[in-house]
């Protein structure tokens, strides 16, 4: 074993990434100017090990004979030798071509492995841009605000139903439902908050096909008053307006009042409501509308033309808070139960299955049919009218009552007699929050 300062010794042989094939990282120390020094030992197996050569002296330092970094606290201290040459020859080098970024040798070797430090540091944008299927963040930290995801873009009504279902939370909007559901799933966020039904508007279909696909499970509901506004940039007036645009069930939501309002106009439908009015502020479009919440027009710049252009005042949306856990049914609180069910047979079982709530005095608030996509098609053969075609369905139910209850894990034990697939998507609290309908024009 020679001395570091030797020629005979190639540092570049000495010190690698980590990556190396035979290198074995064991310390790392931060130098000046944002440098990290990364150091390894090597452990040469052909090494003889009856050499008879002397142990070397360097600075203090013996080395093994015959063998590079023989031991931890070896290279420890070779280590920190090496720090502070690096550090030494880094203020001559900093002189000559001006930083950290012109060091080209450390004791007379051209190439040292040194990874520079960077700043991670970035200012946070003032409205977040809506996940992609592409992005990717880490988990949270344990303690750190709860993460929710949401479809839509600040100021979307998924939003506001994000703060009622979790206040403080840290929302994040996703530009589509499935890209919400994957942001669970894949650890960028704790819960999702999304759509399934609306009072005047019906299912949500697409939210209900991927419950299905996905594994996430229902732990909560929220159910959000919808009170839609007409907003416009500011200084149009409704006689300018070409066209309205906004989420296909705002316009339906909204349609007999804004024919009543004189505006017979082309009404374009968008992927969202508050989408709608970040796309008129952007693109400066003076002669066009959009249906969307007063938050938007807050967010966004925009005017308030109309307030309250809902059909019905009772306009109501109702959300399911997703997670990647179940939560413990509970009796001490009213609680709903989702599930659902499918049948080799087609719909003929349906009524034995609703039975089974029925002689138990279970209540259901929604049953929703949508097609077996495994199985969308089921023949039989007559021999009288040749083969006969029938559609294949999935069915959702919700009913009143916790898997915790006796009565309940019954119902679903009878059930699964006359069905070839169960899932329970979740038993949850009822949200039990009393709201008052806004009539038409005003809160």
């Amino acid at each position: 074993m020679q001395s570091l300062t030797s020629p005979g010794l190639d540092l570049k042989s000495s010190i690698r990434t980590a990556s190396s094939p035979g290198y074995y990282p064991t310390h790392h120390r931060v130098g000046r100017g944002g440098l990290v020094i990364q150091c390894v030992s090597r452990y040469d197996a052909n090494v003889n090990a009856n050499s008879n050569t002397s142990a070397a002296q360097t600075n203090g330092l013996n080395f093994g004979s015959g063998q590079v970094g023989r031991a931890r606290h070896e290279w420890q201290s070779a280590c920190a030798i090496l720090a502070s040459k690096v550090v030494s020859q880094q203020q001559d080098t900093e002189k000559s071509n001006g930083g950290a970024d012109g060091i080209a040798a450390v004791n007379g070797h051209p190439t040292l492995d040194l990874v520079p430090v960077k700043d991670q540091s970035k200012s946070p944008a003032p409205l977040p841009k809506p996940l992609s299927i592409t992005d990717l963040s880490p988990a949270p930290m344990h303690g750190s605000q709860l993460r929710v995801a949401y479809q839509g873009v600040p100021g979307a009504y998924s939003e506001a139903a994000a703060g009622k279902a979790y206040p403080n939370c840290e929302a994040i909007p996703c530009d589509q439902f499935e890209v919400a559901f994957q942001a669970v799933e894949l650890w960028i966020a704790d819960r999702a908050v999304l759509p399934v039904e609306n009072s005047l508007g019906g299912s949500i279909h697409r939210n209900y096909d991927l419950l299905l696909r996905h594994r996430l499970h229902i732990v909560g509901e929220v159910q959000l008053p919808v009170h839609h506004c007409l907003l416009a940039l500011p200084g149009v007036r409704k006689e300018y307006l070409n066209r309205v645009i906004s989420h296909p069930q705002a316009l339906s939501q909204c349609e007999h009042t804004l024919t009543k309002m004189g505006l017979n106009v082309i009404r374009e439908a968008v992927d969202d409501t508050a989408g709608a009015a970040e796309y008129i502020a952007m693109n400066n479009l003076r002669d066009t509308a959009a249906i969307a919440s007063a938050r938007a027009a807050e967010l966004y710049g925009m005017q308030i033309l109309a307030d309250g252009i809902q059909d019905d005042s009772g306009n109501v949306t109702r959300f399911v808070m997703l997670a990647r856990e179940p939560i413990i049914p509970r009796t001490d609180r009213p609680f709903k139960t989702s599930i659902v069910f499918a049948h080799e047979k087609g719909t003929s079982v349906l009524f034995k299955v609703l039975s089974a709530f029925a002689f138990r005095n279970i209540s259901l608030t929604k049953i929703e049919s949508r097609p077996h996509r495994n199985r969308p098609i089921r023949l039989v053969d007559d021999a009288n009218v040749g083969t006969a075609k029938h559609f294949e369905y999935m069915f959702y139910v919700d009913f009143e009552a916790s898997m915790a209850e006796v009565r309940a894990q019954n119902a679903l034990a009878e059930v699964q007699e006359f069905t070839s697939f169960l899932r329970v998507l979740g038993s949850y609290p009822m949200d039990m929050t009393p709201w008052t309908p806004s009539s038409a024009g005003g809160d």
